[in-house]
């Protein structure tokens, strides 16, 4: 089932998620419709929370290299994440599901591990680097109530609001 996507600035966004306790099949299918709403949205990766639901869950499936597609067999399921390592620094262009049409750089960890539990509640350890370790901090942020366009800077922040402002009076 293809989910609602909540955009900026709906105030839910902003909520802090609660850890999930229950690895049950009410999670499974929030998953599953979690991957559907993504891959009909054209993203790479999706938090429960950008669906209205506030729980520390995020999807990730990343475009492979090779065939220029998103795999299912690639789609990673985070639950609970934490990081326990940050190292270097990249700067990435974001845009997000719940920011549509804004694009910009953004500075974060370039190499992370990452330690979370899957579908069934394993506990899984990752390392990532480049866009899988951006793509992972980006939706982490959500979790934590954050969008990244809080991550931009002054100057770009105004010109952010300007446009934003322009496009809600047209």
């Amino acid at each position: 089932m293809i989910l609602e996507i909540l955009t900026y600035p709906n105030k839910k966004l902003f909520v802090k998620s609660l850890e999930v306790k229950a690895f049950d099949e009410n999670l499974h299918k929030f998953l599953d419709d979690m991957y559907e709403t993504m891959i009909a949205k054209n993203g790479i990766g999706l938090a429960a929370i950008q669906t209205g639901e506030a729980k520390r869950i995020l999807i990730i499936n990343l475009v492979d290299e090779e065939s220029k597609e998103q795999r299912k067999e690639d789609l990673l399921e985070i639950i609970n994440p934490k990081i326990l390592r940050k190292e270097g620094e990249i700067i990435y262009q974001e845009g997000c599901l719940s920011v549509p049409g804004y694009y910009e750089d953004v500075k974060r960890a370039e190499f992370i591990t990452l330690e979370y539990q899957d579908r069934f509640g394993e506990r899984k350890e990752l390392e990532a680097d480049g866009l899988l370790s951006v793509a992972i901090q980006h939706e982490m942020d959500h979790l934590d109530g954050h969008l990244f366009i809080e991550r931009i800077g002054y100057n770009k922040r105004k010109k952010f609001d300007k446009e934003y402002k322009k496009q809600k009076n047209t």
